[in-house]
C-alpha cells in the first residue's frame, strides 16, 4: 500500500551551479502533474514527464527543478554605461537637495539591470546530471509514499478489526432479540385481548413472519465477507479505488443491520461501526 502524499529531494553539485530537485504530491482522483524547471532545460520537460509518469501513480504531483549559481561567474556582466548614467542622475539629485554625499555605490548595486546575466545555453552533460538527480528524488519520493502507506495500512487494519469485534458483539445479542420480540408481542396481545381467545397457531405464524422481516443473518454474513475482502485487497498494489468500493458495500450492510435490528443495543453498536467506517473512508482518500 502506498500513500498519495509524498516528498522527495535531491541536490546535484556541478562545477558552476547547484541543481535542486523536489517532488511533492497530494491526494487526487487523477494523475495531475505540474513541472517547474529552468527555461534552459524546457526542451527536456517531456523526458521528465515521462519518467515521473512511469514511476509515480495517481495524485497531484509537483516537480520543481531549481538552478543556483555557485561561482563568481554566475553573477553576470556589469552594465558600466548604465551604472555611470545612474551615478550622474543621483549626483544631480543630491546636489539639488544639498546632499553632499558622494558614495552612491551600495545604492547603485541595487538599481535595476546593473548586472546582465549571460544567456545560458543547453549543456548535455549538465542535463545528464540533472536528470539523474530527478531519478534520485523520485526514488526518495516513492520511499516516502511507501512509508506513509505502511502507516495507513496499520490504521486501516486496526479499524477493520474494531468493526469485526462489533460484529461479533451483534452476533451475541441477536439471539436474545428474538426472545424479547416474542415476549413483547405476547404481552401486548394479553393486554389487548383475553389470553384464552388467542389462536396459538396463528400467533406463531405471525411471529415467524415478523421475525423474518427483522432477521439480519444474511447481512451479518455479507458484512463479514466484505471485511475479509477488504483485508485481502489491502495487500494488492494500487487498490485505493477498489478499497473505496468495498467500504461502500460495508456501509450498506451496516445500515441495513441498523434499520432491521429494532433493538437498542444493536443499534448502539451500529452507530459505533459507522463511526469507524467514516474514519476508514477518510483515510482511503489518501490511498493509491
Amino acid at each position: 500500500m502506498k500513500s498519495m502524499t509524498g516528498y522527495g529531494k535531491s541536490v546535484c553539485e556541478l562545477p558552476q551551479k547547484k541543481i535542486t530537485v523536489e517532488i511533492r504530491s497530494l491526494n487526487s482522483r487523477t494523475f495531475d502533474l505540474n513541472i517547474r524547471m529552468p527555461s534552459v532545460y524546457r526542451e527536456k520537460e517531456s523526458e521528465v514527464r515521462s519518467e515521473i509518469s512511469k514511476n509515480a501513480d495517481r495524485g497531484k504531483i509537483d516537480v520543481s527543478i531549481y538552478s543556483e549559481g555557485n561561482t563568481e561567474a554566475s553573477v553576470g556582466t556589469m552594465n558600466h554605461s548604465l551604472l555611470l548614467t545612474y551615478h550622474k542622475e543621483l549626483s544631480k539629485a543630491a546636489a539639488a537637495i544639498g546632499d553632499e554625499r558622494k558614495d552612491f555605490l551600495p545604492l547603485l548595486m541595487r538599481m535595476p539591470d546593473i548586472f546582465k546575466q549571460d544567456k545560458q545555453e543547453f549543456n548535455a552533460e549538465e542535463w545528464k546530471a540533472t536528470f539523474e538527480s530527478v531519478k534520485i528524488a523520485l526514488v526518495a519520493f516513492n520511499t516516502f509514499r511507501e512509508d506513509e502507506g505502511n502507516t495507513l495500512a496499520t490504521e486501516l487494519s486496526q479499524r477493520i478489526a474494531i468493526i469485526q469485534t462489533k460484529l461479533l458483539a451483534i452476533a451475541t445479542l441477536d439471539p436474545q432479540r428474538a426472545i424479547a420480540v416474542r415476549e413483547r408481542l405476547n404481552k401486548h396481545l394479553a393486554e389487548a385481548t383475553n389470553a384464552e381467545n388467542i389462536d396459538k397457531n396463528r400467533f406463531e405464524q405471525e411471529l415467524i413472519y415478523y421475525l423474518e422481516k427483522l432477521d439480519i443473518t444474511e447481512e451479518k454474513v455479507r458484512l463479514q465477507t466484505h471485511l475479509d475482502y477488504f483485508s485481502a485487497t489491502m495487500l494488492e498494489t494500487g487498490a485505493g479505488r477498489k478499497l473505496g468500493f468495498i467500504a461502500q458495500e460495508i456501509g450498506r450492510e451496516i445500515n441495513t443491520i441498523g434499520s432491521k435490528a429494532n433493538d437498542a443495543g444493536i443499534q448502539m453498536i451500529v452507530v459505533q461501526m459507522k463511526d469507524e467506517l467514516e474514519k476508514i473512508k477518510e483515510q482511503l482518500l489518501n490511498v493509491l
